[in-house]
């Protein structure tokens, strides 16, 4: 299987019929069909790392002051105990938690994974397990994890991470078709220059040395995910664009896939 990031930006791109939203969904006419898809989103934050072992996943609703039709949205993938026993057991070292006290409880799938996956994979057919972010580590941490993790792709699972590599919503325009913002432009072209380079080392340890850079990553929730797909990849994955363009003026959309 290829690594996948995808942009996921707002919420609404749940229930949106655009250019972006068609392009994931011909995405997942594209790829092969996963055995599983263990996500990383940049909305399940946790001291540690976790991964969800229920059956039945609840979708969560992580937002506020969004119409009703959004919060209606259910996404009813199912889980799977079996990936989640597999993450802990090719991760031996950070350990791996697993949440399956029961499927009302700490998490589920969160909008990050479903206001994707519900495009590319509208019958939530595939199981999903999400895996969390360790804010109490470092960018070397998800991306060496990410590497740890690599061995999944050739049983059949896809390793999607969801975030946005520039996301700053102190700044946000909420007209999705805002011009974009100056620095905005810079940072993601910063980052598609060094990724096409495959120089990860500056993403690890130079992403916000510029004023372009604070700004695109303010908290670094949204970055870490891309992280884990960079960590998974190879050297000879081929790197294609799956989607380019900023919404709302300061949110990239940016999606690659390297497989």
């Amino acid at each position: 299987m290829p690594v996948a990031f995808i942009g996921h930006g707002s919420p609404m791109n749940a229930l949106a019929d655009n250019d972006y939203t068609r392009r994931l969904a011909a995405l997942g006419r594209e790829l092969p069909r996963p055995r599983g898809i263990l996500c990383i989103s940049a909305h399940w934050m946790t001291q540690g790392s976790w991964v969800t072992r229920m059956a039945r996943p609840r979708t969560i609703h992580d937002f506020g002051g969004f119409p009703k039709a959004l919060f209606d949205v259910q996404y009813p993938a199912p889980g799977s105990r079996e990936l989640a026993e597999l993450v802990q057991t090719v991760v031996s070292i950070p350990q791996i938690d697993g949440n399956d006290a029961g499927d009302s409880d700490e998490w589920g799938l969160d909008h990050g994974t479903w206001s994707v996956l519900r495009h590319m994979y509208p019958n939530a057919d595939v199981p999903v397990v999400q895996l969390s972010l360790a804010m109490d580590e470092g960018p070397r941490y998800h991306f060496e994890l990410g590497a740890k993790l690599k061995s999944l792709r050739d049983q059949g699972v896809l390793i999607l991470g969801s975030g946005n590599i520039v996301h700053n919503l102190r700044v946000l325009d909420w007209d999705e078709a805002a011009p974009v913002m100056g620095w905005a432009r810079e940072f993601d072209e910063w980052v598609k220059t060094r990724i096409e380079a495959r120089d990860w080392q500056a993403l690890l340890e130079h992403a916000d040395d510029t004023d372009a850079g604070k700004l695109a990553i303010p908290t670094p929730d949204h970055w870490y995910p891309l992280l884990y797909v960079l960590g998974a990849s190879t050297p000879k994955d081929g790197l294609s664009w799956a989607f380019e363009g900023i919404q709302n003026g300061s949110i990239s959309m940016r999606s690659l896939l390297l497989g």
